[in-house]
């Protein structure tokens, strides 16, 4: 934005147009106020919640997105009121707390819009349910959510209230699995745009003003030369129709008041012009300073919220609030909730997915996944035991009990998950298939050219074999890098034992080594250390496997010294940690084996005879 070039008085009635004249208009500021409604308690705010998911309604169609551009013309109106406000600070214009605390934090502000742009690609809202009616018709309903969050606290929320009014919200009618990611990104729009209303007003009120400011400076200027001026300089005032608003009355008066009774003649037709609206000046004075500090407050808590925002685990807060989290919890094999976070979120993103092609909602889909691990049946055969992995509810959301899922669920499938439906059997024989069948057509086309080329049958036959040969190198080439991008590679489901292995999973941590030199027992006792400080747990032990070089003989006289060196090293490793009640380090050596094939004495297999023995 070019530099704004103050007015002087010839020009004072064109500057109120001059912002208007870079986007927004004094009627699109006065429509859209900021996001401010009655203040609700915790209670309140919760029984809200509740009251809105009776009024909302969802309409059947896929609305065009709008946050995106919204979020362009927020971006673009923040900037040039900042950019009016610091111009007004280099004129030694007068600014209020509201205006600093934007412009102090304006760097937030554009990192944030930066992180909305990132999480917000184009297209990504039209997926969520939007509503049929209502002031946010064609908008999402998460979005809405947020605004009607953001009005009743004056953009005061964190974590707590958002879960709070989110599970208020779901009493009545769930949220889908979408919605609740897109809440975080949703919350951070709603209040960018509240900074864009109060940051418009801020720039309307700078305005009106400098306005003030330069009528004020005119009528000072003619009071002290000529006296007799002024009732002209108040005549063009008055023909200029100046807005007659808090930030113009308040900050005129600022000025006038206080210098003589010549300058209290604008003063008095003020009066009179408020007084049509049975209004006064120190009321206009009053509703301002009102104004100038409700205002400062939004900025402080927009701004507030969005370091909030910045700061909140997302994906503690959707596994906390979510019904399907929540549904598959009850895994009859009480194994999903012990499973890593991945592991959690593939699943519910599975039910997620059969969701949007059936007729049922994701609660019921995760029901029925929770149903069948109830009651899964035994084996084909009488007298096998049942498998336990259908006990477990991931059997019915990515493995082999999905058809089972689908078919209850009556899931109209995509041709892209049928083709992955398919069994390792059937797979490799598409692969193979395609492999042929492409290799046969690249060969066939070889050897037609050749043939219309006049070709004779001996060198056709010599073509057919060698193209065969090549043509299949390059179809196994073309069909595995075409798989690399038409077949995802499936996650293995984890438990998660970051923070402790539970007794049920205690393990031993084996190094295979060997002694060689007599350094080697400290060496290897250090490094079994450094693993135990850097994977502290009960259920976790740490063990040398050791062996010794390979020798002509069975028995080489420093063998002893090496094997009670290593030993001694191990046993001041206990000795160390004694006070976790337990040894976790351990030393587990084998003699030499004669190897008739070496002709050697040597450890059996070496590392993989080590882990085996």
């Amino acid at each position: 934005m070019k530099p704004i070039a103050w007015p002087s008085l010839e020009a004072a009635p064109e500057w109120i147009d001059l912002f208007a004249r870079s986007k927004p208009s004094l009627t699109s500021a006065e429509s859209e106020p900021p996001l401010r409604a009655e203040l609700f308690n915790s209670q309140q705010m919760e029984a809200h919640g509740q009251a809105l998911a009776h009024v909302h309604a969802l309409g059947a169609f896929r609305a065009q997105d709008n946050l995106l551009p919204r979020l362009t013309e927020n971006q673009t109106l923040l900037a040039q009121s900042c950019a009016l406000l610091i111009e007004s600070m280099q004129q030694s214009r007068q600014i209020t707390p509201a205006d600093e605390w934007l412009l102090d934090n304006f760097y937030l502000i554009e990192e944030q819009i930066r992180l909305a742009k990132r999480h917000l690609p184009k297209g990504y809202s039209r997926s969520l349910p939007k509503l049929a009616a209502g002031p946010s018709q064609g908008l999402p309903r998460v979005y809405d959510i947020a605004l009607e969050m953001i009005s009743h606290s004056d953009a005061r929320i964190d974590a707590d209230g958002i879960s709070a009014f989110v599970a208020a919200y779901q009493r009545v009618e769930p949220l889908q699995l979408g919605e609740l990611w897109a809440i975080p990104i949703m919350m951070r729009l709603a209040l960018i745009e509240n900074l864009r209303r109060v940051a418009i007003r801020l720039a309307y009120a700078n305005m009106n003003r400098g306005l003030a400011d330069t009528w004020a400076d005119a009528m000072r200027k003619a009071a002290q030369d000529d006296p007799t001026s002024l009732i002209l300089v108040i005549a063009n005032m008055a023909r200029s129709n100046p807005p007659i608003d808090g930030a113009f009355v308040a900050e005129l008066a600022r000025r006038l008041q206080g210098h003589g009774p010549a300058l209290a003649l604008p003063l008095t037709w003020f009066e009179q012009r408020l007084a049509q609206s049975n209004l006064t000046i120190e009321q206009m004075v009053v509703a301002e300073n009102q104004q100038q500090a409700a205002d400062q407050v939004s900025i402080s808590n927009s701004i507030g919220s969005l370091r909030a925002l910045s700061k909140t685990n997302w994906n503690e807060f959707v596994e906390a609030i979510s019904l399907v989290e929540q549904t598959l919890r009850q895994d009859p094999a009480g194994v999903y909730a012990d499973m890593d976070f991945p592991t959690r979120d593939r699943y519910r993103h599975r039910v997620e997915r059969l969701a949007r092609n059936a007729d049922r909602s994701e609660i019921e889909l995760a029901t029925m996944a929770i149903d069948l691990a109830r009651t899964a049946a035994p084996d084909a055969h009488a007298d096998a035991p049942a498998d336990p992995r259908r006990r477990h509810v991931g059997f019915y959301l990515i493995d082999q009990g999905l058809p089972e899922l689908v078919k209850l669920g009556k899931v109209r499938l995509s041709v892209t998950d049928r083709f992955a439906r398919l069994s390792p059997g059937a797979a490799l024989a598409g692969y193979a298939a395609a492999i042929v069948l492409m290799t046969g057509a690249l060969s066939a086309l070889l050897v037609f050219v050749a043939h219309s080329a006049g070709a004779q049958p001996w060198p056709l036959a010599a073509l057919a074999v060698l193209s065969l040969i090549g043509t299949s190198h390059l179809s196994v080439a073309v069909i595995n890098w075409s798989l690399t991008w038409l077949v995802r590679p499936q996650r293995l489901p984890r438990m998660d034992y970051a923070k402790r292995i539970p007794d049920a999973a205690r393990c031993l941590v084996a190094v295979p080594s060997m002694l060689i030199d007599a350094d080697d027992g400290e060496q290897l006792a250090e490094s079994l250390e450094i693993r135990f400080l850097a994977n502290p747990g009960d259920n976790l032990s740490f063990c040398l496997l050791t062996d010794f070089a390979d020798a002509a003989a069975e028995h080489l006289p420093a063998d002893a010294l090496l094997l009670e060196r290593a030993k001694t090293h191990v046993q001041a490793l206990n000795h160390k940690y004694r006070r976790l009640g337990r040894s976790p380090f351990y030393l587990l050596h084998r003699p030499r084996r004669w190897n008739a094939h070496e002709q050697v004495w040597m450890g059996q297999e070496r590392k993989r005879g080590k882990l085996a023995d």
